[in-house]
């Protein structure tokens, strides 16, 4: 597949560090690959998404030697796929307040609970999972990240059918699953920090190529709006035009967030908050101009701008709400006091 071409040719994890199997490019290198990838109209990553932009990367910053030797190569070659076991039906928004539990017996851990809004679920090889181990600790220093086998006895997935009519999303029942204490990334107890690692890079360049590839599809309502008699609504064409503007402006934003994340050596920071809030929102936009573009037509799920408009309406709830993504700027960005 595509994936493994791109390991072939060497820029499978681009961004990666060497030891973890990529290439030691600079974040700045790594959004130019990733912008000329996705004006080429080169595939997605797809099913591997997590693997590559959130569980691998994790794993890269925080894996012990072994675990980045075991887990990192199959990503890059496309011959694994991840999921994510985040979520859960009492723990959204309020990731902290999830209730999994994860006990010791001997070399492994012994895992209950359920995660709900798991992508791709049926189809991967390893979770990236989160499990409360301590019920006894405040609820951020009892939480523990794990690396846990899909195929492992106890794991019932059910699909959830979304309202384009995908199921790319499932429930998960884990019913004293066995997980290796091998597979723990981090301390016992320290998931809460290495999970906002995984989020900050699920927050910060995860959705670069996405903005390239809106900017195209903007292009091809504007050339169906002139096609089809609609180019003459004025307001219509202002519209389109601020659609631009503000993809252009959000395209700028990444480039500051990736330059500041490369001056300051670290993980993409709470600015990728501010680009998930504002694109989530734009994203919506654009398809809401699409569909009035194509009148009638847009209730034809045949079209693919009807099925991504459906899709898009999740894009202010996934990957952190943006009532989530405000309470972030405001403390971490804007420095305002915590208050309800």
């Amino acid at each position: 597949g595509w994936q493994r071409r791109l390991y072939d040719a060497g820029y499978a994890g681009l961004h990666w560090p060497v030891d973890a199997g990529g290439r030691g490019a600079t974040p700045t290198r790594h959004l130019i690959f990733l912008e000329e990838t996705e004006q080429a109209g080169a595939p997605y990553v797809g099913a591997n998404f997590v693997g590559l932009l959130h569980a691998g990367p994790t794993v890269a910053a925080e894996g012990t030697a072994v675990q980045r030797a075991r887990w990192l190569p199959p990503v890059l070659r496309g011959e694994e796929v991840w999921c994510q076991g985040f979520s859960e039906p009492e723990a959204g928004s309020d990731l902290a307040s999830l209730r999994t539990r994860a006990w010791r017996d001997g070399d492994d851990y012994v895992v209950s609970g359920s995660k709900i809004w798991t992508s791709h679920a049926e189809v991967a090889d390893w979770c990236e999972l989160l499990v409360r181990t301590d019920p006894r600790a405040p609820r951020h220093r009892g939480i523990t990240w794990l690396a846990m086998p899909m195929d492992a006895p106890g794991i019932t997935v059910r699909p959830l059918r979304t309202l384009a009519g995908s199921a790319e999303f499932a429930e998960v029942f884990l019913d004293e699953v066995r997980v290796p204490v091998a597979n723990r990334v981090g301390a016992e107890n320290d998931g809460w920090r290495v999970t906002m690692v995984t989020l900050s890079f699920e927050r910060g360049t995860a959705f670069a190529g996405e903005v390239v590839a809106c900017r195209r599809v903007l292009g091809d309502v504007a050339r169906e709006a002139r096609a089809n008699g609609r180019w003459d609504d004025v307001p219509l064409r202002r519209r389109l035009g601020r659609l631009d503007a503000e993809f252009r402006a959000l395209w700028r934003l990444t480039q500051w967030n990736v330059s500041e994340a490369e001056r300051t050596g670290g993980v993409p920071g709470a600015g990728g908050s501010v680009f998930k809030l504002r694109y989530a929102q734009a994203r919506q936009e654009l398809y809401d101009a699409a569909a009035e573009v194509l009148g009638p037509g847009a209730l034809d799920l045949d079209r693919p701008w009807t099925a991504d408009r459906l899709s898009s309406l999740s894009y202010t709830i996934a990957a952190g709400t943006s009532q989530i993504q405000r309470t972030i700027v405001a403390e971490r960005i804007l420095g305002l006091p915590r208050g309800r």
